[in-house]
């Protein structure tokens, strides 16, 4: 596989394949890990950053932690590609900017990755559709058995595994469930949201994580600490708690909607498909809300001739990495948003 093949369909992220995917987009999970007598990579020089990522790369290639797995040199990739694999949710943004030996191996179906030489030695992650915190914890546990098989943690008997950041010595484990919570916001309620993750010491972020707002009414929930706490009490504080009562919330502002702000949500969502049907200009931002709104309205039943899938694909193909891919040159300014506009048209209108 070739990464310019992934513009052919949607990431694991966003297919809207596993439970409550009309709320909950992705389940992610992942462990961070570092390579005992190396030195953190703030610390490390250039030769041992190449040496980790020689025999790292060589490690997980080896492994066969998915059926088919292809290996990415960050450190020679373009730009447009290493946007590419964050606008997938496969690297991080930081991992995409750093300099130096770096790269990330993916599985075929994406469900998996490992960076390697991000903030750690090694990230790993597991990303399904829906909510899946148990599958995800036990992809990612079979990983990281197999990775510790080849090769010595970092690990303190007292503290547990050591990383570069404080927040993720112990069990390295960050949990993070992405959800898509507009009924909240347009009927002012997302501050329930806020609350409920404050008092249970859990972030909130946004579409790509640390460092980023909410757009197109995407929320990231995640744990901040892991010292202290066990991998399954985490998973399950997630599972028995976190997202169910955040799932009832969203449900029921959607009701509210429905049942006493019927005309203002069909406004909301009929001037969405106006907009995308017939725009010739289509900035990244704006058009993550109105497929938000879209996306929201065929959940609720009020649009019938367009599916979540073409909805969910939009949300991607639409970023500015993909969209360049697919155009197949360099796209900037006002070139870019008509490019978008006319493909959201063509996808839209069924030409």
């Amino acid at each position: 596989m070739k990464l310019g093949d992934l513009t052919n369909h949607a990431g694991e992220w966003l297919r809207g394949s596993g439970p409550m995917s009309d709320i909950v987009i992705s389940t992610r999970v992942r462990l961070a890990r570092n390579i005992s007598g190396f030195p953190f990579l703030a610390r490390a020089s250039r030769h041992q950053r190449q040496l980790l990522e020689s025999r790292l790369r060589e490690v997980v290639l080896a492994c066969n932690l998915a059926p088919q797995v292809f290996y990415v040199d960050l450190e020679a990739a373009p730009e447009i590609d290493r946007q590419l694999l964050v606008e997938r949710h496969l690297i991080s943004r930081p991992h995409a900017a750093a300099e130096g030996a770096r790269g990330v191996a993916v599985a075929d179906d994406e469900t998996a990755s490992v960076m390697v030489n991000e903030e750690d030695h090694l990230r790993i992650q597991v990303l399904r559709s829906g909510l899946q915190l148990d599958q995800a914890w036990e992809q990612i546990s079979r990983i990281d058995d197999l990775l510790e098989s080849h090769l010595d943690f970092a690990y303190h008997a007292r503290f547990g595994y050591l990383t570069a950041c404080p927040t993720n010595v112990g069990t390295g484990l960050r949990v993070s469930v992405m959800l898509h919570l507009p009924a909240l916001k347009l009927t002012g309620e997302i501050e329930k949201v806020f609350r409920a993750a404050k008092d249970l010491r859990l972030a909130v972020r946004g579409l790509y994580g640390e460092g980023t707002e909410a757009t197109g009414d995407f929320y990231q929930i995640s744990n901040q600490t892991t010292l202290g706490r066990s991998e399954e009490d985490v998973i399950g504080e997630f599972k028995l708690q976190v997202i169910p009562k955040i799932i009832d919330y969203e449900h029921h502002a959607r009701r509210t909607l429905l049942n006493d702000r019927t005309v203002a949500l069909d406004d909301k969502v009929c001037r969405a498909l106006g907009i995308l049907r017939s725009a010739r200009l289509l900035a990244s931002e704006e058009t993550l809300f109105l497929l938000s709104h879209l996306r929201m309205g065929v959940n609720l039943e009020r649009l019938k001739d367009i599916s979540v899938n073409t909805i969910n694909e939009l949300f991607l193909l639409t970023q500015p990495a993909h969209l360049q891919k697919i155009q197949g040159r360099r796209l900037e300014g006002d070139l870019r948003r008509a490019a978008r506009a006319d493909y959201i048209r063509q996808r839209l209108n069924g030409n």
